[in-house]
Protein backbone atom coordinates (compact mmCIF):
# COMPACT_ATOMS: atom_id res chain seq x y z
CA UNK A 1 0.00 0.00 0.00
CA UNK A 2 1.66 3.24 -1.05
CA UNK A 3 1.68 6.08 2.27
CA UNK A 4 0.87 9.79 2.00
CA UNK A 5 2.31 11.38 4.73
CA UNK A 6 0.58 15.02 5.36
CA UNK A 7 -0.02 14.90 1.75
CA UNK A 8 -0.15 18.97 0.08
CA UNK A 9 -3.51 19.55 -1.30
CA UNK A 10 -1.81 19.33 -4.40
CA UNK A 11 -1.36 15.80 -4.51
CA UNK A 12 -4.66 15.30 -3.73
CA UNK A 13 -6.08 14.34 -6.81
CA UNK A 14 -3.02 12.03 -7.37
CA UNK A 15 -3.62 10.49 -4.03
CA UNK A 16 -7.38 9.65 -4.61
CA UNK A 17 -7.09 8.35 -8.22
CA UNK A 18 -8.62 5.46 -9.23
CA UNK A 19 -6.17 2.68 -11.61
CA UNK A 20 -6.64 3.55 -14.77
CA UNK A 21 -6.53 0.85 -18.07
CA UNK A 22 -6.48 1.32 -21.79
CA UNK A 23 -9.58 -0.60 -23.00
CA UNK A 24 -9.30 -0.01 -26.35
CA UNK A 25 -8.94 -3.47 -27.19
CA UNK A 26 -11.49 -5.01 -24.32
CA UNK A 27 -14.01 -2.81 -26.40
CA UNK A 28 -13.51 -3.85 -29.49
CA UNK A 29 -13.71 -7.30 -28.55
CA UNK A 30 -17.15 -6.63 -26.91
CA UNK A 31 -18.39 -5.39 -29.58
CA UNK A 32 -17.72 -8.31 -31.79
CA UNK A 33 -19.64 -10.48 -29.06
CA UNK A 34 -22.17 -8.02 -29.14
CA UNK A 35 -22.90 -7.69 -32.54
CA UNK A 36 -22.95 -12.02 -33.12
CA UNK A 37 -25.53 -11.74 -30.37
CA UNK A 38 -27.49 -9.27 -31.84
CA UNK A 39 -27.30 -11.30 -35.48
CA UNK A 40 -27.20 -14.90 -34.37
CA UNK A 41 -29.27 -14.85 -30.81
CA UNK A 42 -28.96 -17.97 -28.89
CA UNK A 43 -26.82 -19.83 -31.93
CA UNK A 44 -23.98 -16.97 -30.21
CA UNK A 45 -24.72 -17.19 -26.82
CA UNK A 46 -24.43 -21.22 -26.72
CA UNK A 47 -21.00 -20.94 -28.83
CA UNK A 48 -19.70 -17.84 -26.13
CA UNK A 49 -20.44 -20.20 -22.80
CA UNK A 50 -18.69 -23.08 -24.87
CA UNK A 51 -15.76 -20.77 -25.49
CA UNK A 52 -15.43 -18.89 -21.88
CA UNK A 53 -17.27 -21.26 -19.53
CA UNK A 54 -16.02 -24.72 -20.89
CA UNK A 55 -19.62 -26.13 -21.22
CA UNK A 56 -21.86 -27.26 -24.25
CA UNK A 57 -25.29 -26.36 -23.34
CA UNK A 58 -28.26 -27.40 -25.35
CA UNK A 59 -30.25 -25.98 -22.61
CA UNK A 60 -29.63 -22.00 -21.31
CA UNK A 61 -32.97 -22.12 -18.96
CA UNK A 62 -32.65 -23.45 -15.98
CA UNK A 63 -35.61 -26.38 -15.05
CA UNK A 64 -38.25 -26.45 -12.88
CA UNK A 65 -36.43 -29.47 -11.66
CA UNK A 66 -33.20 -28.19 -10.73
CA UNK A 67 -35.31 -25.03 -8.89
CA UNK A 68 -36.89 -27.64 -6.67
CA UNK A 69 -33.58 -29.46 -5.96
CA UNK A 70 -31.55 -26.13 -4.99
CA UNK A 71 -33.06 -26.21 -1.53
CA UNK A 72 -32.09 -29.91 -0.58
CA UNK A 73 -28.16 -28.63 -1.81
CA UNK A 74 -27.20 -26.49 0.26
CA UNK A 75 -27.22 -26.28 4.31
CA UNK A 76 -29.76 -25.26 6.58
CA UNK A 77 -27.68 -22.77 8.23
CA UNK A 78 -27.11 -20.91 5.28
CA UNK A 79 -30.43 -21.34 4.08
CA UNK A 80 -31.64 -19.93 7.54
CA UNK A 81 -29.24 -16.92 7.24
CA UNK A 82 -30.10 -15.59 3.43
CA UNK A 83 -33.60 -15.92 5.06
CA UNK A 84 -32.87 -13.87 7.58
CA UNK A 85 -31.06 -11.56 4.98
CA UNK A 86 -34.16 -11.15 2.89
CA UNK A 87 -36.24 -10.36 5.42
CA UNK A 88 -33.97 -7.24 6.70
CA UNK A 89 -33.66 -6.12 2.91
CA UNK A 90 -37.17 -6.14 2.30
CA UNK A 91 -37.97 -4.70 5.27
CA UNK A 92 -35.77 -2.09 4.63
CA UNK A 93 -36.98 -1.55 1.23
CA UNK A 94 -40.92 -1.55 1.79
CA UNK A 95 -39.99 1.55 3.96
CA UNK A 96 -39.22 3.39 0.14
CA UNK A 97 -42.88 3.00 -1.48
CA UNK A 98 -44.50 5.91 -1.69
CA UNK A 99 -48.36 6.33 -1.00
CA UNK A 100 -49.87 8.89 -4.61
CA UNK A 101 -50.85 12.20 -3.17
CA UNK A 102 -52.73 14.20 -4.89
CA UNK A 103 -51.76 18.27 -5.19
CA UNK A 104 -54.44 20.42 -5.91
CA UNK A 105 -52.02 23.32 -7.23
CA UNK A 106 -54.41 25.97 -7.72
CA UNK A 107 -58.66 25.50 -7.69
CA UNK A 108 -59.70 23.21 -9.80
CA UNK A 109 -56.20 21.81 -11.22
CA UNK A 110 -54.95 18.89 -9.39
CA UNK A 111 -51.85 16.35 -10.03
CA UNK A 112 -50.08 13.57 -8.95
CA UNK A 113 -47.40 11.21 -9.51
CA UNK A 114 -47.74 7.09 -9.96
CA UNK A 115 -45.14 4.83 -9.09
CA UNK A 116 -45.11 2.16 -11.99
CA UNK A 117 -42.77 -0.98 -11.82
CA UNK A 118 -40.89 -1.21 -14.89
CA UNK A 119 -42.55 -4.24 -16.67
CA UNK A 120 -38.90 -6.00 -17.89
CA UNK A 121 -35.80 -5.90 -15.61
CA UNK A 122 -32.44 -8.27 -16.28
CA UNK A 123 -30.54 -9.04 -12.99
CA UNK A 124 -26.28 -10.22 -13.93
CA UNK A 125 -25.75 -12.36 -10.53
CA UNK A 126 -21.79 -13.08 -11.42
CA UNK A 127 -20.75 -17.09 -10.51
CA UNK A 128 -17.24 -17.39 -11.07
CA UNK A 129 -14.72 -16.96 -8.49
CA UNK A 130 -17.55 -16.16 -5.79
CA UNK A 131 -21.36 -16.79 -6.76
CA UNK A 132 -22.84 -13.73 -5.26
CA UNK A 133 -26.41 -15.44 -4.44
CA UNK A 134 -26.58 -12.35 -1.81
CA UNK A 135 -26.96 -9.56 -5.09
CA UNK A 136 -30.07 -11.49 -6.16
CA UNK A 137 -31.50 -10.12 -2.78
CA UNK A 138 -30.20 -7.07 -3.39
CA UNK A 139 -31.45 -6.94 -6.89
CA UNK A 140 -34.45 -9.24 -7.02
CA UNK A 141 -36.20 -7.93 -3.29
CA UNK A 142 -37.13 -3.96 -4.58
CA UNK A 143 -37.44 -5.58 -8.03
CA UNK A 144 -40.21 -7.41 -6.95
CA UNK A 145 -41.44 -4.83 -4.47
CA UNK A 146 -41.74 -2.16 -7.18
CA UNK A 147 -44.07 -4.16 -9.18
CA UNK A 148 -41.85 -5.43 -12.04
CA UNK A 149 -43.70 -8.20 -14.19
CA UNK A 150 -40.95 -9.97 -15.77
CA UNK A 151 -37.49 -10.29 -13.68
CA UNK A 152 -34.90 -12.46 -15.78
CA UNK A 153 -31.93 -13.40 -14.46
CA UNK A 154 -28.60 -14.29 -16.36
CA UNK A 155 -25.76 -16.45 -14.08
CA UNK A 156 -22.45 -18.56 -15.33
CA UNK A 157 -22.76 -21.88 -15.28
CA UNK A 158 -20.14 -24.23 -13.95
CA UNK A 159 -18.43 -27.22 -16.06
CA UNK A 160 -21.40 -29.05 -15.17
CA UNK A 161 -23.93 -26.47 -17.12
CA UNK A 162 -25.59 -25.91 -13.63
CA UNK A 163 -25.95 -22.91 -11.34
CA UNK A 164 -24.86 -22.77 -7.37
CA UNK A 165 -27.93 -23.99 -6.01
CA UNK A 166 -27.56 -20.74 -2.94
CA UNK A 167 -28.47 -18.49 -6.47
CA UNK A 168 -31.01 -20.61 -7.13
CA UNK A 169 -32.47 -20.66 -3.87
CA UNK A 170 -31.94 -16.92 -3.35
CA UNK A 171 -33.94 -16.43 -7.02
CA UNK A 172 -36.65 -18.72 -5.70
CA UNK A 173 -37.23 -17.03 -2.81
CA UNK A 174 -37.34 -13.08 -4.13
CA UNK A 175 -39.30 -13.75 -7.14
CA UNK A 176 -37.34 -14.03 -10.04
CA UNK A 177 -39.49 -15.16 -12.85
CA UNK A 178 -37.29 -16.64 -15.66
CA UNK A 179 -33.14 -17.94 -14.95
CA UNK A 180 -31.10 -18.37 -17.48
CA UNK A 181 -27.51 -20.52 -17.58
CA UNK A 182 -25.52 -17.55 -19.13
CA UNK A 183 -22.70 -15.27 -18.43
CA UNK A 184 -20.45 -12.69 -19.78
CA UNK A 185 -20.60 -10.51 -22.41
CA UNK A 186 -23.54 -13.12 -23.65
CA UNK A 187 -25.46 -12.59 -20.90
CA UNK A 188 -25.74 -9.08 -21.35
CA UNK A 189 -26.24 -9.50 -25.17
CA UNK A 190 -28.81 -11.81 -24.06
CA UNK A 191 -30.98 -9.42 -22.21
CA UNK A 192 -30.23 -6.43 -24.38
CA UNK A 193 -31.15 -7.89 -27.49
CA UNK A 194 -33.23 -10.40 -27.15
CA UNK A 195 -32.58 -13.70 -28.77
CA UNK A 196 -34.87 -16.92 -29.25
CA UNK A 197 -34.73 -17.55 -26.14
CA UNK A 198 -33.79 -14.77 -23.75
CA UNK A 199 -36.30 -11.98 -23.72
CA UNK A 200 -34.96 -8.39 -24.24
CA UNK A 201 -35.13 -6.37 -21.23
CA UNK A 202 -36.33 -2.08 -20.93
CA UNK A 203 -33.19 -1.88 -17.88
CA UNK A 204 -30.28 -4.12 -16.61
CA UNK A 205 -28.88 -4.22 -13.43
CA UNK A 206 -25.96 -6.19 -11.24
CA UNK A 207 -22.35 -6.40 -10.87
CA UNK A 208 -19.48 -7.93 -13.19
CA UNK A 209 -15.98 -7.89 -14.75
CA UNK A 210 -14.79 -5.32 -16.91
CA UNK A 211 -15.62 -7.37 -19.53
CA UNK A 212 -19.36 -7.53 -18.01
CA UNK A 213 -19.36 -3.27 -17.08
CA UNK A 214 -18.25 -2.47 -20.80
CA UNK A 215 -21.27 -4.47 -22.34
CA UNK A 216 -23.53 -2.88 -19.69
CA UNK A 217 -21.55 0.85 -21.12
CA UNK A 218 -22.59 -0.17 -24.89
CA UNK A 219 -26.16 -1.69 -23.79
CA UNK A 220 -26.61 1.77 -22.53
CA UNK A 221 -25.43 3.73 -25.57
CA UNK A 222 -28.14 1.61 -28.08
CA UNK A 223 -30.53 3.22 -25.70
CA UNK A 224 -30.82 0.42 -22.79
CA UNK A 225 -30.97 1.63 -19.18
CA UNK A 226 -29.01 0.35 -16.88
CA UNK A 227 -28.77 0.66 -12.70
CA UNK A 228 -25.94 2.50 -13.10
CA UNK A 229 -21.63 3.18 -13.73
CA UNK A 230 -19.92 0.97 -12.72
CA UNK A 231 -16.30 0.43 -12.01
CA UNK A 232 -13.90 -1.73 -9.30
CA UNK A 233 -15.59 -2.20 -6.06
CA UNK A 234 -14.07 0.29 -3.09
CA UNK A 235 -13.92 1.04 0.27
CA UNK A 236 -12.23 4.07 2.59
CA UNK A 237 -12.25 4.22 6.24
CA UNK A 238 -11.40 7.34 8.13
CA UNK A 239 -9.93 6.58 11.58
CA UNK A 240 -8.31 8.19 14.52
CA UNK A 241 -6.60 7.05 17.54
CA UNK A 242 -10.19 5.36 19.27
CA UNK A 243 -10.07 3.12 15.75
CA UNK A 244 -9.04 -0.60 16.49
CA UNK A 245 -6.57 -1.39 14.28
CA UNK A 246 -7.45 -5.04 13.52
CA UNK A 247 -10.95 -3.76 12.67
CA UNK A 248 -9.87 -1.50 10.23
CA UNK A 249 -7.34 -4.02 8.34
CA UNK A 250 -9.80 -6.56 8.37
CA UNK A 251 -11.91 -3.76 6.52
CA UNK A 252 -9.77 -2.92 4.15
CA UNK A 253 -8.81 -6.84 3.50
CA UNK A 254 -12.64 -7.36 2.70
CA UNK A 255 -12.53 -5.12 -0.21
CA UNK A 256 -9.34 -6.00 -1.34
CA UNK A 257 -10.58 -9.53 -1.53
CA UNK A 258 -12.82 -8.73 -4.05
CA UNK A 259 -11.05 -8.39 -7.47
CA UNK A 260 -7.01 -7.60 -8.24
CA UNK A 261 -8.37 -4.30 -9.64
CA UNK A 262 -10.74 -3.37 -6.17
CA UNK A 263 -8.93 -0.71 -3.85
CA UNK A 264 -8.84 0.14 -0.22
CA UNK A 265 -7.96 3.29 1.61
CA UNK A 266 -7.44 4.47 4.73
CA UNK A 267 -7.53 8.41 6.02
CA UNK A 268 -6.32 8.74 9.97
CA UNK A 269 -5.33 11.57 12.10
CA UNK A 270 -3.17 9.51 13.95
CA UNK A 271 0.64 8.30 12.67
CA UNK A 272 0.50 4.85 15.03
CA UNK A 273 -2.92 3.85 13.73
CA UNK A 274 -1.54 3.99 10.53
CA UNK A 275 1.54 2.09 11.26
CA UNK A 276 -0.66 -0.71 13.71
CA UNK A 277 -3.02 -0.89 10.35
CA UNK A 278 -0.26 -1.60 8.02
CA UNK A 279 0.91 -4.17 10.21
CA UNK A 280 -2.48 -5.92 10.51
CA UNK A 281 -2.83 -6.14 7.10
CA UNK A 282 0.73 -7.85 6.39
CA UNK A 283 -0.67 -10.29 9.38
CA UNK A 284 -4.03 -10.74 7.94
CA UNK A 285 -3.15 -11.15 4.46
CA UNK A 286 -1.51 -14.41 4.94
CA UNK A 287 -4.10 -16.14 6.20
CA UNK A 288 -6.85 -15.32 3.27
CA UNK A 289 -8.02 -18.00 0.62
CA UNK A 290 -8.25 -15.31 -1.94
CA UNK A 291 -4.90 -13.92 -0.69
CA UNK A 292 -3.24 -13.38 -4.16
CA UNK A 293 -6.20 -11.46 -4.95
CA UNK A 294 -5.86 -9.31 -1.88
CA UNK A 295 -2.26 -8.95 -2.27
CA UNK A 296 -3.00 -7.50 -5.87
CA UNK A 297 -5.36 -4.75 -4.67
CA UNK A 298 -3.44 -3.77 -2.14
CA UNK A 299 -1.06 -2.76 -4.41
CA UNK A 300 -3.99 -0.03 -5.79
CA UNK A 301 -4.26 1.01 -2.10
CA UNK A 302 -3.43 3.77 0.01
CA UNK A 303 -2.56 4.54 3.52
CA UNK A 304 -2.90 8.54 4.58
CA UNK A 305 -1.73 10.45 7.12
CA UNK A 306 -3.76 13.59 7.83
CA UNK A 307 -3.41 16.30 10.57
CA UNK A 308 -7.31 16.63 11.14
CA UNK A 309 -10.37 15.26 11.19
CA UNK A 310 -11.83 17.85 9.06
CA UNK A 311 -9.20 17.36 6.56
CA UNK A 312 -9.89 14.01 6.71
CA UNK A 313 -13.64 14.40 5.76
CA UNK A 314 -12.66 16.61 3.02
CA UNK A 315 -10.45 14.22 1.45
CA UNK A 316 -13.27 11.77 1.70
CA UNK A 317 -16.22 13.71 0.16
CA UNK A 318 -13.46 14.19 -2.68
CA UNK A 319 -13.15 10.38 -2.89
CA UNK A 320 -16.57 9.56 -3.19
CA UNK A 321 -16.32 6.34 -1.96
CA UNK A 322 -18.65 3.22 -2.60
CA UNK A 323 -18.06 2.59 0.95
CA UNK A 324 -17.24 4.87 3.73
CA UNK A 325 -16.21 3.68 6.92
CA UNK A 326 -16.01 5.63 10.17
CA UNK A 327 -14.42 4.28 13.02
CA UNK A 328 -13.70 7.63 14.98
CA UNK A 329 -14.89 9.89 18.00
CA UNK A 330 -18.11 11.36 17.46
CA UNK A 331 -18.70 8.98 14.49
CA UNK A 332 -22.48 10.29 14.33
CA UNK A 333 -21.22 13.86 14.05
CA UNK A 334 -18.56 13.13 11.22
CA UNK A 335 -21.28 11.03 9.01
CA UNK A 336 -23.87 14.51 9.14
CA UNK A 337 -20.32 15.75 7.29
CA UNK A 338 -20.58 13.38 4.66
CA UNK A 339 -21.77 14.52 1.23
CA UNK A 340 -20.35 11.95 -1.14
CA UNK A 341 -20.68 8.68 -0.51
CA UNK A 342 -22.53 5.35 -1.28
CA UNK A 343 -23.24 3.53 1.86
CA UNK A 344 -21.68 4.84 4.73
CA UNK A 345 -21.02 2.72 8.13
CA UNK A 346 -20.95 4.43 11.35
CA UNK A 347 -19.07 3.53 14.32
CA UNK A 348 -16.15 0.60 15.27
CA UNK A 349 -19.30 -1.95 15.23
CA UNK A 350 -20.26 -1.40 11.30
CA UNK A 351 -18.35 -3.37 9.11
CA UNK A 352 -19.10 -3.20 5.35
CA UNK A 353 -19.71 -6.42 5.53
CA UNK A 354 -22.74 -6.41 7.20
CA UNK A 355 -24.34 -3.98 4.72
CA UNK A 356 -23.05 -6.31 1.95
CA UNK A 357 -25.02 -9.19 3.37
CA UNK A 358 -27.77 -8.80 5.58
CA UNK A 359 -28.15 -4.96 7.15
CA UNK A 360 -31.15 -3.94 4.85
CA UNK A 361 -29.51 -1.61 2.67
CA UNK A 362 -28.66 -2.12 -0.34
CA UNK A 363 -24.83 -3.25 -1.58
CA UNK A 364 -25.64 -2.47 -5.39
CA UNK A 365 -24.01 1.23 -5.24
CA UNK A 366 -21.36 3.85 -6.91
CA UNK A 367 -17.97 2.95 -7.79
CA UNK A 368 -15.57 5.04 -9.43
CA UNK A 369 -16.38 8.48 -7.64
CA UNK A 370 -19.96 8.42 -9.31
CA UNK A 371 -21.34 8.71 -5.30
CA UNK A 372 -20.92 12.60 -6.69
CA UNK A 373 -23.75 12.36 -7.89
CA UNK A 374 -25.76 8.44 -8.26
CA UNK A 375 -27.38 7.12 -5.63
CA UNK A 376 -27.17 2.99 -4.80
CA UNK A 377 -30.26 0.81 -6.13
CA UNK A 378 -33.07 1.11 -4.41
CA UNK A 379 -37.02 0.35 -5.28
CA UNK A 380 -36.91 3.60 -6.76
CA UNK A 381 -34.93 1.98 -9.59
CA UNK A 382 -36.49 -0.05 -10.73
CA UNK A 383 -39.98 1.94 -10.94
CA UNK A 384 -40.61 4.85 -13.21
CA UNK A 385 -43.23 7.84 -11.70
CA UNK A 386 -45.75 8.66 -14.08
CA UNK A 387 -47.28 12.03 -13.67
CA UNK A 388 -50.94 12.91 -13.89
CA UNK A 389 -53.06 16.14 -13.89
CA UNK A 390 -56.82 16.54 -14.02
CA UNK A 391 -58.53 19.72 -14.52
CA UNK A 392 -62.20 21.04 -14.28
CA UNK A 393 -63.99 22.99 -16.11
CA UNK A 394 -63.30 26.16 -13.47
CA UNK A 395 -59.84 25.50 -13.25
CA UNK A 396 -59.42 25.84 -17.15
CA UNK A 397 -60.90 28.84 -17.01
CA UNK A 398 -59.13 29.94 -13.94
CA UNK A 399 -55.34 28.75 -15.73
CA UNK A 400 -56.08 29.47 -19.35
CA UNK A 401 -55.04 33.34 -19.45
CA UNK A 402 -51.55 32.05 -17.84
CA UNK A 403 -51.08 29.33 -19.82
CA UNK A 404 -52.20 31.54 -23.50
CA UNK A 405 -49.34 34.46 -22.18
CA UNK A 406 -47.04 32.02 -21.72
CA UNK A 407 -47.27 29.90 -25.40
CA UNK A 408 -47.75 33.15 -27.06
CA UNK A 409 -44.81 34.86 -25.86
CA UNK A 410 -42.70 31.71 -26.99
CA UNK A 411 -43.90 31.75 -30.14
CA UNK A 412 -45.89 28.49 -30.26
CA UNK A 413 -49.37 29.42 -31.08
CA UNK A 414 -50.97 25.95 -31.37
CA UNK A 415 -50.40 25.55 -27.58
CA UNK A 416 -52.56 28.54 -27.10
CA UNK A 417 -55.01 27.76 -29.27
CA UNK A 418 -55.52 24.18 -27.74
CA UNK A 419 -56.64 26.21 -24.41
CA UNK A 420 -58.37 29.11 -25.80
CA UNK A 421 -60.63 27.15 -28.21
CA UNK A 422 -61.83 24.76 -25.16
CA UNK A 423 -62.48 28.26 -23.09
CA UNK A 424 -64.23 29.94 -26.40
CA UNK A 425 -66.46 26.32 -25.85
CA UNK A 426 -66.72 26.73 -22.11
CA UNK A 427 -68.11 30.67 -22.59
CA UNK A 428 -70.78 29.64 -25.33
CA UNK A 429 -72.84 27.35 -23.23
Amino acid sequence: MKKYINPAKGLWAEMISRTVFDNTSLKNQVAGILAEIKSNGDKAVKKYTEKFDGVDLENIIVTQEEMNAAAGEISIELKDAIEVAAKNIRFFHEKQVAKVEVIETQPGVACWRKSVGIQKVGLYIPGGSAPLFSTILMLGIPAQIAGCKEIILCSPPNKEGKLHPAILFAAQLVGVTQIYKIGGVQAIGAMTYGTETVPKVYKLFGPGNQFVTCAKQMAQEEGLAIDMPAGPSEVCVLADHSADAAFVASDLLSQAEHGVDSQAILITTSEKMLQNVEEEVQKQVTILPRRLIAEKALENSKLILVNSIDEAVEIANEYASEHLILSCKNADEVADKIVNAGSVFIGNYSPESVGDYASGTNHTLPTNGYARAYSGVSVDSFIKKITYQRLTQPGLQQIAATVISMAGAEGLEAHANAVRLRIQELENK
